[in-house]
């Protein structure tokens, strides 16, 4: 990036806080005096100034960081929703509150870039079971998605680790419901849309291995046949797309061939037989990046981290690296910087409708 640009002429990322009970609060305090970070993007951080200043002094650093401003062009500001104290917040513990105040973060940032206000949006880790006491009918971050933007096509979570992308045809369903969801249809939509995205994404042509359900990609039917009925014929048809795949291929085996370079990319089948292999290879650098939407959307890869939150040792390279690949994103699509009054437009489109009850 140039160094002669000034705030509004790099990405804009909305940044929403996560649950306050965890180590999103303590990750954005150190984000913020990350040089690297702020030269790359500029950062409108959504959520409640006092769980910033809980997090800052616990670390023991000053808190420099003005609200958010449309006639202000600052490298970091605060959109302050106002909307959970930390004195009502046990760390390590799950919540309705903290649950709530997370989908008001999350739910302000994606109408924030949908206004225009940002160019792509980010979030320090959410817990699942308290965004379900606030919301229960919260199923995963695409359903809230689509609630939110009014989208009507499911975008796909995906996790990078450096260069390497893993996609899933299933995600947050019961393990006891994979085999049935497993399809042809699925599966070659998968493919198509894993290599939309990449393409997007800057790959002039991704290599995708797309990974075996069961044990040794079924063995010829010994161990079932939806390796042979159901994936096979989805990777033949996405072949004479001229997608760049082969498949099905042991799953036992095909990570540590992506991770070597054979490939760019491993489509799974559910969500542990890919997240365990990514965060095995790079914890503390993995990021999860949504696609599919008009915008980007990244998070580390890591959760809440409840066991060590308010002790001041989370490693916020992971959170670093997700605000950076969404800045290099956006930076690949048209970036038009806002005028003031744009933004003041976009910042009172995103917080009109703030609400946890409903989108």
């Amino acid at each position: 990036m140039p160094t002669s640009e000034t705030p509004s002429e790099r990405p804009t990322i909305a940044l929403a806080l996560g649950d306050a009970a965890g180590i999103g609060g303590e990750l954005a305090v150190k984000i913020l005096s990350d040089e690297e970070v702020l030269e790359n993007a500029r950062l409108i951080l959504i959520g409640d100034r006092r769980q910033l200043e809980t997090a800052a002094a616990m670390l023991g650093t000053g808190l420099d960081l003005p609200d958010c401003d449309p006639e202000t062009d600052s490298p970091a500001s605060l959109l302050n929703l106002a909307n959970i104290d930390p004195a009502a917040v046990s760390p390590g513990e799950a919540s309705r509150h903290t649950g709530a105040a997370a989908l008001e973060n999350f739910a302000t940032a994606l109408r924030l870039c949908a206004a225009g206000g940002a160019d792509a949006v980010a979030f320090t880790p959410f817990n699942k079971y308290a965004m379900r006491l606030a919301r229960p009918d919260y199923v995963d971050e695409i359903g809230f998605i689509n609630a939110v933007t009014g989208a009507t096509k499911d975008g796909r979570e995906f996790n990078v680790l450096d260069e390497f992308w893993n996609a899933r045809v299933t995600s947050h369903i019961p393990l006891s419901q994979v085999a049935e969801r497993i399809t042809e249809e699925r599966v070659f939509a998968s493919i198509e849309l894993t290599d939309q995205t990449m393409r997007n994404a800057g790959f002039a042509r991704p290599r995708i291995a797309v990974a075996a359900l069961n044990p040794h990609a079924g063995d010829g039917g010994n161990f079932g046949h939806e390796d042979d009925r159901e994936i096979a014929p989805a990777v033949q048809r996405a072949k004479e797309k001229q997608i760049s795949v082969e498949g099905p291929l042991p799953s036992d085996t095909v990570y540590l061939r992506a991770y070597k370079g054979e490939f760019d990319a491993v489509l799974s089948m559910y969500h542990d037989q890919g997240q365990i292999a990514m965060k095995l290879i790079g914890f503390d650098r993995g990021v999860t990046l949504i696609g599919g939407y008009p915008f980007w959307i990244a998070t580390p890869a890591h959760g809440t981290a409840y066991d060590i939150a308010g002790q001041g040792i989370a490693n916020p390279n992971a959170t670093k690296r997700a605000l950076l690949l969404a800045a290099k994103l956006a930076r690949q699509g048209d970036l038009v910087p806002a005028d003031a009054a744009s933004r003041a437009s976009a910042i009172a489109k995103a917080t009109a409708e703030v609400s946890t009850a409903a989108p």
